[in-house]
C-alpha cells in the first residue's frame, strides 16, 4: 500500500506558492455570470445532438477566488465557495483536498476524432458551469416539455462545495485518434507487482474524471451529468466514491487518518510548496511532449483492507507495521508527528521505513486517496479499504520504484491491490475558449 505517512517524506524547505499562477482575468466572470457561445437548447434536442446547448446562468452562485489553478484558497470561511476552473493546472490536484469523491474511468465508443474532440469541449463548457456552482445548460427545468431537461437536477439549491474536476488520459486513448505518436514516454502501461490481484472490471480506461468536493451529492451530480452528456461517445467502465480523505495538501490542518486508525499524509505536498510541486509533481517541457507540459501523471490503486484481521491484531504489532504510534502518530522513538523519522529505529519491514523518499532515492508522490466502504463481500467482511491517488511528474521515478520497495511491506499481510490504472492529466484549461486536451488534439490546429 503505497499510500503512507511518509512515502512523500522530505527535508526539502517550503517554497512560498508560485506567482505564475495568478488569476485569469476570465475566471471568475465567465464562471459565474454563466456566458456562453453554444447554440441554444432549441436548436439541440437531447444530448445526441451536435454539442452541448448552454444558457443563461441558472439557480446557484460561487464565491469568487483569489487566484487560478490548483493552489487556491475560497475568499470567504464558507465551505460551500467554489474552486477556480481556469489556470496552469488543473485544478483538483494540489488543491486543498475536499471531503468527498466520485472518481469515474471511461471507455471511449465513438471512432470519429471530430466527434471525441467536441465531446472534450462540452464536457469542458459544464465543467466550468458546474465547479461555478451553476446548473448545465438551460438547467433542470423550465426548457421544453418535448425534451428531457439538460441537467438532470440534484445540485438544485446547493452550493458548489469546492467542487474540482480533473481529466486524464489512459494508455488505450493513445491507440485511438491516430494519436499513437503523441503518447508520452512517461504514461508507462504499469508492471504486475508483487501481491496484485488487478479486477480487469476495475482496472483502465480510455480516460477518467475526478470529482471532488465536499458535498458528496455535488461530486456524484457532476459525474452523472459528464456521463450524460457522453452518452453513445463514451461509457462509464468503472467508478469508486470515496470518504474521509486519507491525506491532505494542508499541512496546517490535522492529519486525516485511514480505516487502520493510523494518521496519513503527515509529509504529504502541501499546495502552497510551489518547489517541491515544479520538482515532483508538474510535468516541464523539457520532459516532453510538449502537450503535456504543466500536466501530471496519476495512478489510481483500489486497495481493499482486510479490516476484521487488522481490528484483531495487537496494538503493539499494529504501530510496528506502520512504524508510527496510532495516538500521535509519532514514527518509532519520537514525540511528535512531525518530528523527523530516524528510519533504523523501525522494523525493517515497517510501511514507513520501506515507502520513506530516503529508501527510494528520494521517490515522491503527491496523494489525494479517500477511504471507501462498498457494503460486504457477502461473508460478512466489509469490501473496504483505501483508494490511493498519487500525481506524480514521472511515474518511472515515482510510484513504480516506490511500489515496488514496498513488495516486502508487513502490511502486505493485511491489504491487496485490487485495482489499477494511470492515466496523463494534461495541463488546465487556460480561459473560456480553451478546453480539455486542446494541445493533445490540435497538432495540425485544425480542432483548435
Amino acid at each position: 500500500m503505497t499510500d503512507t505517512t511518509d512515502s512523500t517524506d522530505t527535508t526539502e524547505s517550503t517554497d512560498s506558492t508560485d506567482t505564475t499562477e495568478a488569476a485569469d482575468s476570465t475566471n471568475t466572470t465567465d464562471a459565474a455570470a454563466g456566458t456562453s457561445r453554444a447554440p441554444s437548447r432549441r436548436s439541440l434536442i437531447g444530448w445526441g445532438g451536435a454539442g452541448l446547448a448552454l444558457g443563461a446562468a441558472a439557480a446557484g452562485g460561487a464565491a469568487a477566488m483569489t487566484r487560478t489553478g490548483d493552489d487556491v484558497e475560497p475568499t470567504a470561511a464558507e465551505s460551500g465557495a467554489a474552486v477556480a476552473f481556469h489556470g496552469v493546472h488543473q485544478a483538483g490536484i494540489s488543491t486543498p483536498v475536499q471531503d468527498r469523491l466520485h472518481f469515474a474511468a471511461f471507455d471511449v465508443k465513438t471512432e470519429d476524432r471530430a466527434e471525441f474532440v467536441q465531446l472534450l469541449k462540452d464536457w469542458t463548457a459544464a465543467a466550468r458551469r458546474m465547479t461555478a456552482g451553476h446548473t448545465v445548460g438551460e438547467g433542470a427545468y423550465g426548457g421544453l416539455a418535448e425534451a428531457p431537461p439538460d441537467d438532470t437536477g440534484e445540485a438544485l439549491g446547493l452550493k458548489p462545495s469546492r467542487l474540482t474536476l480533473t481529466v486524464g488520459f489512459g494508455p488505450s486513448l493513445f491507440e485511438r485518434f491516430g494519436l499513437a505518436d503523441r503518447r508520452p514516454e512517461a504514461l508507462v502501461d504499469l508492471p504486475q507487482f508483487a501481491g496484485d490481484n488487478l479486477d480487469k472490471n476495475r482496472s483502465g480506461g480510455d480516460l477518467c474524471v475526478q470529482a471532488c468536493a465536499d458535498d458528496p451529492q455535488i461530486a456524484v451530480h457532476a459525474i452523472r451529468n459528464l456521463a450524460r452528456i457522453g452518452f453513445g461517445k463514451v461509457v462509464i467502465r468503472w467508478s469508486q466514491l470515496g470518504f474521509g480523505k486519507t491525506s491532505s495538501t494542508t499541512p496546517e490542518a490535522q492529519t486525516p487518518r485511514n480505516l487502520m486508525g493510523f494518521k496519513d499524509g503527515t509529509r504529504n505536498i502541501a499546495g502552497t510548496e510551489s518547489g517541491r510541486l515544479k520538482k515532483f509533481v508538474w510535468v516541464d517541457e523539457k520532459d516532453g511532449p510538449g502537450w503535456m507540459a504543466g500536466g501530471s501523471y496519476l495512478v489510481a490503486r483500489r486497495i481493499r483492507m482486510n479490516i476484521e484481521t487488522w481490528d484483531r491484531t495487537s496494538l503493539q504489532e499494529q504501530e510496528d507495521i506502520f512504524g508510527r504510534d496510532k495516538g500521535e502518530g509519532a514514527p518509532v522513538g519520537k514525540a511528535k508527528e512531525r518530528d523527523k523519522p530516524f528510519l533504523k529505529a523501525m522494523k525493517p519491514d515497517a510501511h514507513v521505513r520501506l515507502a520513506h523518499p530516503d529508501s527510494n532515492h528520494g521517490a515522491t508522490l503527491l496523494r489525494r486517496g479517500y477511504s471507501f466502504t462498498d457494503g460486504t463481500d457477502g461473508l460478512g467482511r466489509l469490501d473496504a479499504g483505501l483508494f490511493f491517488l498519487a500525481y506524480q511528474r514521472d511515474v518511472r521515478e515515482g510510484f513504480i520504484p516506490v511500489q515496488r520497495s514496498l513488495a516486502t511491506d508487513a502490511l502486505n499481510e493485511y491489504i491487496q491491490h485490487v485495482g489499477s490504472a494511470i492515466f496523463a492529466i494534461p495541463p488546465g484549461v487556460r480561459d473560456k475558449d480553451d478546453w480539455w486536451g486542446r494541445a493533445l488534439f490540435s497538432k495540425d490546429s485544425k480542432e483548435a
